[in-house]
């Protein structure tokens, strides 16, 4: 074997390894997605079928390949398993992946791991509930600013927070009730861990696509002007984007 093709053959099974732990993190956060707006313990009791109750087995539990294996059902009573488990697990394991191949130091790893997933959590409980958990951004913030630290970045960290945090406390004033407590968190803690120019770039994005995803409910005759729509994945998939393409949109921008 060259040393090109070992090198090639070393970062595939790296990359596997990483979507692999991802999925089995993906499978952790759907307990989050399903428990935490409920207010039931993560830990206990173990998981089960909503419909019947009987405890999911290791064999069934294993992310994607048992959804596979059972086909979306639950081997006990035959309930349909929601299409969320399987994405959710798929999604953090690409979303970790990434992070991976971008590189960095271990705090670079870290940050952007927990980031991610924090914001892939938020996203489905937002979307179903239309709450951006405390138990979420409260520690992410904290977290984020311990690593920020560690990068040499934590003034930068702290006034894209403070600048991203106050101006959705505003347009929460401002709307009267339009923009949560919880989105004015979320956009701290994304100000935390991207910083500037990051930040902006994500709050444009998550605007854009909010707008955006508004209009078409509307249109649909899904929502009506009246209907509260959460803004909270709008600000997840801002963060993320921003996470990887920031520089790239930056750039962009300057060169235009």
């Amino acid at each position: 074997m060259t040393a090109l093709s070992y090198l090639a053959t070393s970062s595939l099974l790296s990359t596997v390894i990483v979507f692999a732990f991802g999925t089995i993190l993906g499978s952790f956060l759907n307990v989050v997605i399903h428990r935490l707006p409920r207010g039931e313990s993560l830990v206990r009791p173990g998981s089960r079928c909503p419909r019947c109750g009987t405890p999911i087995r290791f064999r069934d539990n294993i992310p994607l390949l048992s959804f596979l294996v059972l086909r979306g059902r639950c081997r006990a009573c035959g309930e349909r398993i929601a299409w969320r488990y399987p994405f959710v697990e798929a999604a953090a394991g690409a979303l970790l992946v990434a992070v991976w191949l971008r590189g960095g130091s271990w705090t670079d790893l870290l940050a952007g791991s927990v980031f991610v997933l924090a914001l892939l959590a938020i996203f489905f409980i937002d979307l179903a509930h239309h709450i951006v958990p405390n138990a979420i951004t409260y520690p992410g913030i904290a977290l984020g600013l311990v690593l920020a630290a560690e990068q040499g970045r934590i003034a930068d960290a702290l006034l894209s927070a403070l600048a991203a945090g106050l101006l959705f406390f505003v347009i929460a004033i401002a709307s009267r009730g339009g923009m949560g407590g919880g989105d004015v968190k979320l956009a701290a803690m994304l100000g935390v861990f991207l910083g500037w120019p990051a930040i902006a770039v994500a709050l444009l994005i998550a605007f854009t696509t909010g707008a955006a995803g508004g209009l078409v409910l509307i249109a649909s005759g899904r929502r009506s002007r009246k209907d509260p729509i959460p803004f909270g994945p709008s600000l997840a998939v801002g963060g993320i984007a921003a996470l990887f393409f920031a520089q790239v949109i930056v750039t962009w921008y300057l060169s235009i």
